[in-house]
């Protein structure tokens, strides 16, 4: 008699997470948590602040919640034609300079990223070198417009086409693709320019979406060079309208002259910050999932 004996294999059991670990990952949660609290607070708040009185925001009733709910400010500010003249201006310019910035911004990390290349060093120190070290305020000033570009788009775009920390981010992603693949493109008769079109660049959407919201919030946000290259009302981006718009607020309310405008003194820094994030803020969701991977490729080598 034969007896079949089946003998169970023994359970595998996971890692079991000590109490350290347990405590760490409880830590951890609620420091988290605390610093998602202390970031997301005074975004809501401000944007409770432009929906609220003014009699609330001064007495300090506004938290998070709008008191006394008010649009006066809004429709002070999309009912002028001004306003909207200056914030296509912005859609433009912070179009145009995009554009612009990532295509000097990838031909020039390209080649830097090529240890054959003949003044190389060179190249590198340029950039860096503009990293720590300007001309100056006037200096600049006299430049741009000596070269008559005082007044039109390309005071704006030209002076900041290229953040040298963008550059090396970039830099560094190139020189951690496998040299294999254009050598192998190489051999397929590729030259230079359709190695970087065919090959390269289909590899880098990660790095160039992480670099198109970098620069796109960067010239979405600028308005100092507007305010010192143009003198046309017409011609500037919505960030400087709304600071001159802030500026004869506070002067409106001290003189007493437009009860408009004194009843949104109060809330138009607040409608002002609401109205310049809110676009960025609208388009950072589809490029989000490229922003920790394309970081991480371009900072990490190997």
């Amino acid at each position: 008699m034969t007896l079949n004996t089946k003998v169970d294999a023994p359970k595998t059991r996971g890692p079991v997470d000590s109490r350290g670990y347990r405590i760490f990952r409880v830590v951890n949660t609620v420091v988290l948590l605390g610093v998602v609290v202390v970031t997301l607070y005074p975004f809501l708040n401000i944007v409770a602040r432009s929906l609220s009185e003014e009699a609330y925001i001064i007495a300090g009733k506004v938290t998070v919640v709008p008191r006394g709910f008010d649009l006066t400010a809004y429709k002070l500010l999309m009912s002028d034609a001004m306003f909207w003249t200056n914030y296509r201006n912005t859609v433009v310019y912070t179009v145009v300079a995009t554009l612009i910035s990532i295509v000097l911004t990838t031909c020039y990390a390209y080649v830097l990223s090529k240890p054959q290349l003949k003044g190389r060093p060179f190249l590198i120190g340029v950039a860096l070198f503009t990293m720590f070290f300007s001309g100056g305020l006037i200096p600049n000033y006299v430049l741009v417009t000596s070269l008559g570009m005082k007044n039109t788009i390309w005071a704006v775009v030209i002076p900041n086409a290229i953040s040298v920390f963008n550059l090396l981010v970039m830099k560094a992603f190139f020189e951690s693709l496998p040299s294999e693949l254009e050598e192998a493109a190489a051999v397929d008769g590729l030259n230079t320019y359709g190695t970087l079109l065919r090959i390269v660049l289909p590899l880098s959407k990660a790095i160039i979406a992480t670099m198109v919201l970098f620069y796109a919030v960067s010239f979405w946000n600028s308005w100092f060079a507007a305010f010192l290259y143009m003198d046309r009302q017409d011609l500037l981006p919505v960030t400087v309208y709304l600071r001159n718009l802030i500026a004869g607020a506070t002067s409106a309310e001290s003189a007493a002259a437009d009860a408009d405008k004194v009843q949104a003194a109060a809330t138009l820094q607040a409608v002002t910050i609401v109205l310049t994030t809110l676009p960025i803020l609208a388009v950072y969701p589809f490029v989000q999932r490229f922003f920790v991977r394309g970081v991480m490729l371009g900072a990490v080598k190997g």
